[in-house]
C-alpha cells in the first residue's frame, strides 16, 4: 500500500517531481501544524493511501508540505488556506480541494486516479464516480448548509487568531484587509488567515454563520473579534488585547 511521504525542503520537493513518470498522479497535501482540521485531513489521507497498491511505474504518489515553512512551494499553487490538496500529473494541476471535506477530497482522487487504472476502494468504474458525483449535487440543501457551518466552525478555530481577509497578507485586496494585517503585524501576532476570494462558498457562507455581513473578519478563539473598526476600537480600550497571541509575549519565532 502507498504511503505518505514528507517533503522538508525545496530541493526535496523538486527531485520528488522530476522522479516521477509523467503517468504518475502527484498527491500534495498542504498543512500547518497550528490547523486542527489538518490532523483530521492527514488521518483521511492517509487511509485512502493505503488503498493504493504500489506499482511500477507509480500509478499514485502521496507527499506533505508544511505550507508555511515551504512557502515558495505554496504560493506556486496558490495556497490560501489549509488544509489545501492539489492533484498534479506530469507538473500539471489538475484539481485542488481547499478545506476538510474527506467526500470531496476521496472524490477528488478516485476521479483522477482511475484515468491511470487506479482501482478505488469499492472497486467502482468512472461511471459510479460519476453517479456519486450526482448524488452529492441532489443533496437536501439542508444539509449541504449544516456541513458547511461545520466547515465553518472548524475553520474559524483553525487558529488562535483566524483573519478571514480579501487576499493574501502579502498581497491584500482591499484597503481594509491591508490595515488589518498592518495592525497584526505591529503587534507581532502569529495568526492563521483565509482568503475569502479563493472560496466563494465560505465567503457567502461565513457572513450568515457569523451574522456579519462584511469583511475582514478576525476571530480569535473561535469568537468573532469584528471588523477593522471593532478591532481599533478593541485596541484603543485595551492597548494589550493582542498580548497573549503575541510572538513577542510568548518567545516564539516568527514565521
Amino acid at each position: 500500500m502507498s504511503t505518505i511521504k514528507e517533503i522538508t525542503s525545496l530541493e526535496g520537493w523538486e527531485q520528488h517531481i522530476s522522479s516521477l513518470p509523467p503517468t504518475t498522479l502527484l498527491i500534495v497535501s498542504f498543512h500547518a501544524p497550528w490547523a486542527a482540521p489538518c490532523a483530521q485531513m492527514a488521518t483521511v489521507l492517509s487511509t485512502l493511501a493505503g488503498e493504493y497498491p504500489v506499482t511500477e511505474p507509480p500509478s499514485t504518489s502521496w507527499v506533505s508540505i508544511n505550507a508555511e515553512e515551504l512557502s515558495e512551494i505554496s504560493e506556486a499553487y496558490n495556497v490560501t488556506a489549509v488544509p489545501f490538496l492539489a492533484l498534479i500529473r506530469n507538473k500539471k494541476v489538475l484539481e485542488t480541494v481547499s478545506g476538510s471535506s474527506a467526500v470531496k477530497v476521496r472524490n477528488a482522487i478516485e476521479a483522477h486516479a482511475a484515468k491511470t487504472g487506479a482501482a478505488t476502494t469499492n472497486g467502482a468504474t468512472g461511471a459510479a464516480d460519476s453517479t456519486e458525483g450526482e448524488v452529492a449535487t441532489e443533496e437536501d440543501p439542508e444539509k449541504k448548509k449544516e456541513e458547511l457551518f461545520k466547515r465553518l466552525g472548524d475553520l474559524v478555530k483553525a487558529a488562535p487568531v483566524m483573519l478571514f481577509m480579501k487576499g493574501t497578507p502579502s498581497e491584500p485586496k482591499c484597503g481594509f484587509s491591508r490595515q488589518l494585517v498592518a495592525i497584526l503585524r505591529e503587534n507581532a501576532v502569529k495568526y492563521g488567515f483565509f482568503n475569502i476570494l479563493a472560496d466563494d462558498e465560505v465567503r457567502q457562507g461565513l457572513k450568515e454563520f457569523a451574522d456579519w455581513p462584511t469583511y475582514p473578519q478576525l476571530w480569535v478563539d473561535g469568537e468573532l473579534v469584528g471588523g477593522l473598526d471593532i478591532v481599533k476600537e478593541e485596541l484603543a480600550n485595551d492597548a494589550e488585547f493582542f498580548k497573549a497571541y503575541s510572538i513577542k509575549a510568548n518567545n516564539d519565532t516568527a514565521i
